[in-house]
């Protein structure tokens, strides 16, 4: 298949822009250049489902054929929720929101900017803490679509935040890669920093549980003394 700048644009523009890797490349504009190069099928991602397919199949002038579900499945629309609570300020969500959706500091809150948030599901992994979990979206008629009823302004705004990234980052996001994307090595590293951090943080939770149960042990202890005085 020629190799046609104008081909991946037209292809992009009819994926869902969540930037969720699960079709084996970085984003949704280097998976439709795979897809022009035959590095990739065109029934491999999972939020677009058979809608897209069947898009590109169109631009192809070639059959549509099923989702391959070894890439995943259709899911209802959902976003991110970071339980401040347990949050530590680890940034590795931050680092790995492909759309910049969330916001904070080292070892300040963080939160996710809903209205940004594509569902990609990347930043779950990354936490040390547990504490992010995926809700669904407000509107009850949006949730029970799959993600491609992401409307055509919301996947635009997500390319757009995504490109914004990429470049504030200094990635070549036309690269093809020759196989699909494996975690690279600071993705590796992080994930080792993130047990260790959860570890940690058990050990340390724990620790707080048995101060706690020791006080109010001699708390008991110097009560039944009294009485007994």
């Amino acid at each position: 298949m020629k190799f046609s700048k104008q081909l991946i644009k037209e292809i992009d523009a009819v994926l869902p822009q969540v930037q969720c890797r699960q079709c084996g490349f970085a984003g949704c504009e280097p998976y439709a250049a795979a897809i022009v190069a035959g590095q990739a099928d065109i029934n491999q991602c999972p939020p677009g489902d058979s809608a897209v397919i069947d898009k590109i199949a169109a631009l192809l002038n070639i059959d549509a054929k099923p989702l391959n579900t070894e890439h995943g499945f259709p899911k209802p629309r959902s976003v991110a929720v970071i339980d401040e609570n347990l949050c530590i300020g680890c940034t590795f969500c931050i680092r790995s929101c492909p759309v910049d959706a969330i916001v904070g500091a080292a070892k300040q809150m963080h939160t996710v900017i809903s209205s940004e948030c594509t569902g990609c599901e990347l930043c779950l992994s990354p936490c040390p803490m547990d504490c992010i979990r995926m809700v669904p979206v407000a509107s009850q008629a949006d949730a029970e679509k799959p993600e491609q009823s992401v409307c055509d302004s919301q996947a635009d705004r997500a390319r757009m935040r995504y490109q914004l990234r990429l470049q504030r980052l200094g990635q070549n996001k036309m690269q093809i890669p020759d196989t699909p994307t494996k975690p690279d090595t600071d993705t590796m590293g992080n994930q080792m920093v993130a047990d260790k951090i959860r570890k940690q943080a058990a050990v340390q939770a724990a620790l707080k549980r048995a101060a706690v149960i020791r006080a109010q042990a001699n708390d008991k202890s110097s009560k039944s003394r009294s009485t007994t005085l």
